[in-house]
């Protein structure tokens, strides 16, 4: 039958093409046409489920809060006004979102990107009280699609960290156990978030646009809430370990000459996860694998006096700064047990560490002194 009917619809081509053309070129435009359609579906498909979800997320907020979003309700004249001025002047969105939680000020660098000192300056800003409710930003503030893939999760998941904010003030009350029941939205949001994060970060542009900075600022700000991170890591933990892994491999593979900025402002990003003590432990069990991995590959190749990747070389340092860095607030921290950081990825990574270092240091100082402080680091656990 299949057969019969791809000949039937060969003959119909041939038989309708149209003078001038060939049957390959006809049959070629015919698909680009059907191609075509198709995108157009799929376009609408999408742009509905964003409507579904945004609809969702007005919906969980309510129920959260409802006095919240009545608030809201009694902004939507001056939040009417903000959007017809941003389609104006768009550079005026930044200075609505200064009291948002999180610090969009400019499009600057991230420390070179700036994310640390967004992070810490809206922890500052979330002791405010009425003024939340009165400096809530509007929706659909974005003009790209790719702005668009943050900005919806950001604004969502701002709201939510708003509310958590004034009923831990008792400016509100709240029912955060909502979040249970609907594990759908908060899910869906907080992937959509990661998934863009990933994208601008597979393709960084500088000076970094302020919704990547704001971007990253909510997700910290997120996982590191006592009281949101349990229902965010308990339904999205999968996802937080592929971002993770994604972030990582962003760093090994990028090969472009002017790398390092965009690789620091990965790395701090990285940094700030491993705040959350459930990440942390898991992040450092997937630094060591990569380290232990390229330290093997360093060693086979020295050894037989082939070549090795530079480039990876010198982005693997990357992953060392990281890694020392979260073991040395592991270990700073009293409440936790250094010894467990790292599990079975520790004992690999251990294992004829010497020899390793031995074998190395002659031709890769730098990088051998890097796994000797961070095998201190790792048995320092062990000896308290």
């Amino acid at each position: 039958y299949l057969k019969i009917s791809k000949l039937a619809l060969a003959f119909a081509i041939i038989h309708s093409k149209p003078p001038g053309k060939s049957s390959k070129e006809y049959t070629e435009y015919l698909a680009r046409t059907v191609s075509e359609q198709d995108f157009g579906w799929k376009w609408k498909v999408e742009v509905l489920e964003a409507e579904v979800l945004r609809l969702r997320q007005e919906l969980l907020l309510n129920r959260i809060s409802p006095r919240f979003c009545l608030e809201n309700r009694k902004q939507d004249t001056s939040a009417e006004t903000l959007l017809r001025q941003e389609s104006i002047n768009p550079t005026s969105y930044s200075s609505q979102l200064e009291d948002s939680g999180c610090d969009v000020c400019n499009d600057s660098a991230f420390d070179s990107l700036g994310i640390a000192s967004d992070f810490h300056q809206s922890e500052q800003n979330v002791n405010t009280s009425e003024h939340w409710l009165e400096r809530v930003p509007p929706l659909n503030l974005c003009h790209t699609s790719q702005e668009q893939s943050l900005t919806a999760p950001v604004h969502f998941l701002q709201r939510l960290l708003e509310i958590r904010k004034l009923s831990e003030g008792g400016i509100l009350q709240a029912d955060f156990s909502e979040l249970e029941n609907d594990s759908f939205t908060i899910c869906n949001s907080v992937s959509q978030l990661l998934d863009g994060l990933t994208v601008f970060y597979n393709s960084p542009k500088f000076p970094a646009p302020s919704f990547l900075t704001e971007g990253v600022c909510v997700l910290i700000s997120l996982i590191t809430d006592n009281k949101l991170s349990n229902h965010v890591l308990k339904k999205c933990f999968k996802k937080m370990e592929e971002f993770k892994k994604n972030l990582i491999q962003i760093i090994l593979r990028n090969r472009s000459v002017n790398r390092f900025q965009a690789l620091h402002s990965v790395s701090q990003t990285l940094s700030l996860l491993g705040r959350n003590n459930i990440l942390r432990n898991s992040l450092i069990s997937l630094l060591l694998s990569e380290v232990r991995r390229f330290a093997e590959q360093l060693l086979q190749a020295h050894q037989v006096q082939s070549v090795y990747d530079i480039t990876q070389y010198e982005n693997i340092f990357f992953l060392c700064m990281i890694l020392e860095q979260l073991l040395q607030n592991e270990t700073e921290e009293s409440n936790i047990s250094s010894s467990d950081c790292g599990g079975e990825e520790k004992i690999k990574f251990l294992k004829n560490l010497d020899q390793v270092i031995l074998h190395l240091s002659d031709e890769f100082p730098l990088f051998s002194l890097y796994l000797w402080r961070v095998s201190v680091l790792l048995s320092s656990g062990e000896m308290q």
